[in-house]
């Protein structure tokens, strides 16, 4: 057996799901919030955060995936691949034809988030390099860096989960908790960016 079978045999995945399969469900996590927004009647816009989360699908898709152990189906995290990109495009051209004016949502909010961008820029990148940079450091077979990558998947799942509830209770709401909602996504970025850096 090769190394490469090896490392992924003696590699934890998060869950004991298929290796991909959480930062799958992120990213229909990311781009299912993307989809609410275009959907969502009224008039409200996507917050600056997720165009930063989106950055962060993008690249899931770019990237080769590593060794996968004998015996263990691609099934799962293909078909949430498949999900991600179908359900964006279903959705885009839906809107087009019954709501053209729905996909200027798609524009960053800069008159909302506009201070803002800086930040999640830095969180973005801190996060994600703390994430490769722990995996360098203990190695991708260290328990305790397993653990901290599982902690990791708990908390963006988590967090991504509330956003929806968060996005419903104050999208029609004349005074939004903006700046709680800015932390708020900042510490969200800061768990999935840091995921994906251990998984890169």
């Amino acid at each position: 057996m090769s190394t490469g079978v090896l490392d992924a045999v003696n590699n934890r995945q998060p869950f004991g799901l298929p290796l991909g399969t959480v930062r799958g469900v992120l990213s229909l996590l990311i781009v299912g919030f993307v989809w609410m927004v275009l959907l969502w009647p009224g008039d409200t816009k996507l917050p600056l955060s997720h165009f930063f989360l989106a950055a962060l699908v993008l690249m899931a898709f770019t990237s080769s995936p590593r060794v996968v152990p004998e015996g263990e189906s691609h099934f799962l995290p293909w078909l949430l691949r498949v999900l991600v990109a179908g359900g964006t495009a279903g959705v885009v051209v839906f809107v087009m034809f019954s709501n053209p004016d729905a996909l200027t949502r798609l524009r960053p909010a800069f008159d909302m988030d506009g201070d803002w961008w800086l930040r999640f820029l830095a969180v973005l990148a801190c996060g994600f390099g703390a994430g490769l940079f722990l995996r360098f450091i203990l190695g991708r077979e260290n328990h305790v860096f397993q653990t901290v990558r599982a902690w990791l998947s708990v908390l963006g799942l988590v967090m991504m989960v509330i956003e929806f509830a968060l996005f419903m209770a104050f999208a029609s709401a004349k005074d939004q908790p903006t700046e709680f909602l800015h932390y708020w996504q900042a510490i969200e970025l800061a768990a999935v960016s840091a995921y994906f850096g251990t998984r890169t």
